[in-house]
């Protein structure tokens, strides 16, 4: 019987927190840095807190320690390399999958703060694009001609979507606009990329001030004027 129902055995029901308390969960990187700091922090707790934790954590049942409703541990597995338009992939790992030498592991991990973490790289599937069609793409979008090795590298270069070439870590781009590909040793972009561009230079005076310099605008092909034939052409009869 936890506190909550001690509470309200002794007290009766009137005097229940339940639905009036709130437990936030907050996700966020924690650097070496940061780890120590908690651990300063948690350090200068007043002693009758700390031992009060303690006695309470030695004093529960060994079930209860182990059951999920009174601690809820996750693994985040950090994906490295092409993933999807989210800005973080999380991988929760069911205890019933492990084999038991990892769940004894992962179990002592728990209990010593320590976080396993697993590198790996997934290739995904994907319908992303080459700088090509990125390029065509734009320039049916847009009144002026969009360059491939001109305007949309030095796009990409400017607003740091991915590395430079030859850079160490290929894959640290913006999921949400550019992937790495393992299969074409080369990078490949989103539709949402292309919607980006289109709205940072999609009219003359966008690309302008991004680029610093005038667009070079579409080749505009005249038409025939009205009533007039092309040379060669006979002239067509129209019947009453």
């Amino acid at each position: 019987m936890n506190y909550e129902q001690q509470t309200v055995a002794y007290f009766g029901p009137s005097y229940s927190l339940a639905d009036q308390l709130r437990f936030p969960i907050t996700l966020q990187s924690l650097t070496a840095e940061g780890f120590a700091q908690q651990k300063e922090a948690a350090a200068k707790l007043p002693k009758k807190t700390r031992d009060l934790v303690a006695k309470f954590e030695a004093g529960l049942d060994p079930a209860v320690k182990e059951d999920l409703r009174y601690d809820y541990r996750v693994q985040l597995v950090p994906i490295v390399g092409s993933k999807t338009d989210a800005d973080l992939s999380l991988n929760f790992v069911k205890l019933d999958d492990p084999t038991e030498d990892e769940r004894i592991v992962m179990n002592e991990a728990g209990r010593t703060g320590t976080v396993i973490t697993k590198i790996k790289h997934v290739e995904v599937a994907d319908k992303n694009l080459r700088a090509t069609q990125v390029a065509a793409l734009v320039t049916e979008q847009v009144p002026f001609e969009f360059t491939v090795h001109g305007d949309h590298t030095e796009m990409w270069r400017r607003i740091g979507i991915r590395p430079a070439p030859g850079a160490a870590d290929p894959y640290a781009t913006d999921s949400r606009y550019c992937v790495f590909s393992e299969a074409f040793n080369s990078y490949l972009y989103t539709s949402s990329w292309v919607k980006k561009i289109v709205r940072e230079i999609g009219t003359v005076d966008k690309y302008r001030a991004f680029f610093g310099k005038d667009p070079r605008m579409k080749k505009v092909t005249q038409l025939p004027a009205s009533g007039s034939r092309m040379p060669g052409n006979p002239p067509q009869s129209m019947s009453a």
